[in-house]
């Protein structure tokens, strides 16, 4: 998983309320991206990106 700050937490939180989006699932999206960031071929980013988009809450 990503870490972030307490302050970066409670601000993804309130945009995440502000937008209705899962702070989960932003999560999810932000560590996803992170795991690709540094690969010499990033293969499979997209599919992985589109599969937790696609996630139902609590999934």
């Amino acid at each position: 998983m990503i870490a972030l700050s307490e302050q970066d937490k409670e601000l993804l939180q309130e945009l995440c309320i502000q937008h209705g989006v899962s702070v989960d699932k932003v999560i999810k999206l932000l560590s996803t991206v992170r795991e690709y960031e540094f690969k010499e071929r990033r293969t499979g980013i997209y599919a992985a990106l589109k599969k937790i988009v696609l996630e139902k809450a609590g999934g």
